[in-house]
């Protein structure tokens, strides 16, 4: 396992282009100062041990070093040694919808858009539960499976749109009957599935679903993303001013269906929130989840790590070694070998 002990020092990489984009800059106005001069290979025999090479190379080595000693700084740590802790908590599985009528836009700037930031959220305010993430539309399939590393969650998380799923439709039953099957084999731990959709189920009976979660003791929650009102359905989230349209040329309007999911919450023994104000959702459903009586979890973390600043900062040296070994003129014993210019051949 890697990691940076202080990693709020790799900001500081953050000047390593402006200073490389300042020296193009010099070099430029250099080159156009010696123009003024006369042409610049004639220039150059005027001056036989003077390098216009050189100095770049120098900087650019400089530059390589100070990167080298930001990260040295920041000190990389490699972890070595795994253990098992044992933590209290819960298992919670979010099954997210990733069908077309997500990129309608009644809940801005979109209900996928929205339902993302409410999972993100959600994410934060875990404390040692376990978390998995399924997709659905047409079919549901698993994208992180039931697991403690929330960063990885939230990585998953951004790379979700619309087109990650290659069958359209709404199954939300599917995606209940696989987030059921998706927990982990530990025993006598209190499980929660959480669906965030716009409940328009196309594909399957969801409450039959969500019966055999709850008679194997699992709860589930909906979470409502749309308006009742609806809104058009953009083609893309790329062309938000042109929507699909129905066989007969008219504009498909999608509208949250709030019944169903308060019925697949009740059959469940869950609850049903409407994310419209995003933060009350979230601190309702953390509520909720709270209420669920923790157990022992076990997970493999890394306790103990070893610093590897060494390794950079032997490189840095290393790399100031062959910048003070290259000098700004030209040797003159070895003035006509050249390791920086490669001279164009003629035929």
């Amino acid at each position: 396992m890697f990691r940076f002990e202080h990693p709020e020092y790799l900001y500081l990489l953050l000047i390593i282009p402006v200073l490389a984009f300042m020296q193009l800059v010099f070099q430029h106005q250099r080159k156009k100062k010696l123009k003024k001069f006369g042409n610049i290979e004639l220039i150059s025999h005027l001056m036989p041990d003077v390098s216009f090479v050189r100095p770049a190379v120098k900087f650019y080595l400089l530059l390589l070093a100070l990167t080298t000693l930001i990260i040295t700084i920041a000190s990389p740590q490699f972890g070595t040694k795994l253990e098992t802790v044992k933590r209290k908590g819960i298992e919670v599985i979010i099954a997210l919808d990733v069908s077309n009528s997500m990129n309608a836009t009644d809940v801005e700037p979109s209900r996928l858009a929205r339902a993302k930031l409410a999972i993100e959220r959600l994410t934060d305010r875990l404390v040692n539960d376990r978390i998995g993430l399924i997709v659905f539309a047409g079919e549901a399939y698993v994208q992180l499976p039931i697991t403690t590393d929330y960063a990885s969650a939230k990585l998953f998380l951004s790379n979700i749109d619309t087109n990650i799923v290659p069958t359209q439709g709404t199954a939300i039953g599917s995606a209940i009957r696989l987030a059921t099957n998706s927990f982990s084999q530990q025993k006598d731990i209190n499980r929660a599935i959480v669906v965030i959709t716009d409940g328009e189920n196309h594909e399957d009976n969801a409450i039959a679903a969500a019966k055999e979660a709850k008679e194997k003791g699992i709860k589930v929650y909906t979470v409502g993303m749309g308006s009742p009102e609806g809104a058009p359905i953009p083609v893309s989230p790329n062309n938000p001013n042109s929507f699909m349209k129905d066989n007969d040329g008219n504009v498909v309007i999608t509208k949250m269906n709030a019944a169903l999911l308060k019925e697949i919450a009740e059959v469940a023994d869950g609850k049903y929130i409407a994310a419209n104000n995003i933060r009350a959702g979230i601190n309702d459903l953390i509520d909720e989840l709270g209420e669920l009586e923790k157990s022992e979890i076990e997970s493999k973390v890394y306790t103990e790590y070893d610093s590897k600043f060494q390794y950079p900062l032997a490189l840095v040296i290393l790399i100031l070694l062959i910048e003070f070994m290259i000098l700004d003129r030209k040797n003159k014993l070895l003035r006509n070998i050249d390791l920086f210019t490669v001279e164009d051949k003629k035929e």
